[in-house]
């Protein structure tokens, strides 16, 4: 691969991880390890919110076209867009979706690993399956606590 496209490939990447922090974990709950984005604020917003998210997350999709993501990876982050968009639509527990799985840092990561293994460079991380377990609990006590106020 030459230098020049390995440049504009690190280049996006710095952009989406800039993009995905902002989206997605831009700001931290106190007292926890929770980190809540813009998207997750933007989708409490009834009937817009979530669709401003779908396309903010296509900017996502955009850059890694520019990149030279292969099908099979822009197929993915469709996905995990979809996912995002139909679980935010879900009334209550959507919002709480919506600040936990993430489809940006997700789709993100995605084209990092495809990246890394054209340079040969591979490198696998596990699920949080700790953090996702954790915030679903505080969203649905959350939620549950606003529904004891209603």
């Amino acid at each position: 691969m030459d230098e020049q496209r390995r440049a504009r490939q690190e280049a996006v990447l710095q952009r989406l991880d800039r993009f995905s922090r902002f989206t997605d974990s831009s700001l931290r709950i106190p007292f926890t390890r929770f980190e809540l984005g813009a998207e997750a604020l933007i989708g409490l917003i009834p009937g817009i919110g979530d669709l401003a998210g779908l396309l903010l997350a296509c900017y996502v999709l955009v850059e890694a076209r520019r990149a030279g993501a292969s099908g099979t990876t822009q197929r993915r982050m469709v996905r995990n867009m979809l996912i995002d968009f139909v679980g935010g639509l879900v009334p209550v527990v959507g919002d709480a979706f919506d600040a936990i799985y993430k489809a940006n840092t997700r789709n993100t990561r995605l084209l990092r690993e495809e990246l890394l293994r054209e340079l040969g460079r591979e490198q696998k991380k596990p699920f949080p399956w700790g953090t996702l377990v954790g915030l679903s609990l505080l969203f649905g006590v959350l939620t549950l606590a606003l529904l004891a106020l209603l």
